[in-house]
């Protein structure tokens, strides 16, 4: 994707500007930090021009790159596991405003376990597992949790979870896919094209997931134990009525500034 001038015997890297007009050209909004990322991850010019190729082809910048920043932390990311939105940090935001001295973490629908790496980091070394449906996820969770002694588990949902954990888990979010089915080809390209299926399709009206995490989550807490979900505006509603449902005290937290929408339910 590189102009002819561009490409050059020497063992120099490319020069940032000339990375730079190549992802613009390519329609990269943030072309210039998008160019200081990609030079910091390659290690020849070869490699520089391979990886702005395959940003221009579409590919998201963080599976470029190999990693995304995630409330303070690099989060390694893998081809075909869903990759980390800055929305999802008012999650945890919420989480730890919940659960200040959570002792025992749960992070179902994990992917790369960005939320548990973000929650260990902030809580005093939890007893932290994660689960994931997908063995790609789990994989690269593994890799994300290992220095905080996380726990990755395959399964879905709460049948991936060690039988002990039935209640004691003091926090459990679930960032459950919630995006209606028949909305998913209206997603942005880097989503569609780049994300596996599973990871944002959640049903007829984006809430088979959620409902199913509602309606389970209260034998898992611990008394007074929380569970929190992402959902949308339009949805919420419906996803306060399922938290009730499932016997907890459901509440919704808003961050206009990051369009994020975040259910809490606590067992009493």
């Amino acid at each position: 994707m590189f102009p002819p001038s561009s490409v050059s015997p020497s063992p120099c890297p490319p020069r940032r500007d000339r990375v730079v007009a190549a992802l613009r050209a390519a329609g990269c909004v943030f072309a210039e930090d998008e160019a200081e990322l990609i030079l910091s991850a390659a290690r020849t010019p070869d490699e520089v021009s391979a990886l702005v190729d395959l940003r221009a082809g579409g590919l998201p910048l963080e599976l470029v790159v190999g990693w995304a920043e995630f409330r303070g932390l690099r989060i390694a990311v893998e081809p075909g596991v869903f990759v980390p939105r800055r929305r999802t940090e008012f999650l945890v935001d919420r989480a730890l405003a919940q659960a200040p001295d959570a002792a025992v973490v749960v992070d179902l629908c994990c992917g790369s376990g960005a939320v548990g790496a973000a929650l260990a980091a902030a809580l005093d070394g939890p007893e932290l597992h994660a689960a994931d449906v997908d063995p790609a996820a789990v994989r690269c969770a593994r890799r994300n949790l290992a220095a905080v002694g996380g726990r990755v588990h395959t399964g879905d949902l709460f049948d991936a979870l060690p039988g002990s954990l039935r209640g004691r888990v003091d926090l459990l979010t679930a960032n459950v896919p919630y995006v209606p089915t028949g909305e998913v080809p209206l997603l942005p390209a880097e989503a569609r094209d780049h994300e596996p299926q599973h990871a944002l399709d959640g049903g007829a009206d984006g809430l088979d997931l959620l409902r199913r995490v509602a309606a389970e989550a209260r034998d898992w807490l611990a008394p007074g134990g929380c569970v929190l979900t992402e959902t949308s505006e339009r949805q919420a509603p419906a996803a306060l009525d399922a938290f009730t449902r499932g016997g907890l005290r459901a509440r919704l937290a808003a961050s206009r500034e990051l369009r994020a929408y975040v259910i809490a339910g606590v067992r009493p």
